[in-house]
């Protein structure tokens, strides 16, 4: 049932959602300042390219100082936005009964679209 979802992901929009946080990761990575951003928007493309069958688990800096800084950062510059999206799109999708599992993974794309820093994709 995971590859049928991913296959209907991928044909549905999930590849180009990828390529776009793909091309700006790498957008993000030119300056050494946007690096950290660009590695974690690069974690989001390969989320967004196969999402089901992957779960959210905290890493083990989790709670450090520099992880609540960067998603701080993160949320100021952009990360809200992302992150409304996700639920926006989630949401239209739950309203019908097969979009259920696709609106599901919009939310968990919504979770890591606005605290990156510290999560892994396992």
């Amino acid at each position: 049932m995971k590859f049928l979802g991913n296959i209907l992901w991928f044909v549905l929009g999930g590849f180009i959602v990828s390529i776009y946080y793909f091309i700006v990761g790498l957008l993000f990575c030119i300056t050494i300042i946007g690096i950290p951003f660009g590695f974690q928007l690069i974690k989001l493309a390969g989320f967004a390219l196969w999402p089901f069958g992957h779960e959210i688990q905290s890493d083990t800096n989790d709670g450090g100082c520099l992880s609540i800084f960067m998603n701080v950062i993160w949320i100021l510059v952009g990360g809200i936005e992302i992150a409304m999206l996700h639920l926006t799109f989630g949401v239209f999708l739950c309203i019908t009964i097969i979009g259920i599992p696709f609106g599901l993974q919009h939310f968990k794309m919504a979770l890591l679209a606005l605290i990156p820093f510290g999560k892994k994709i396992s």
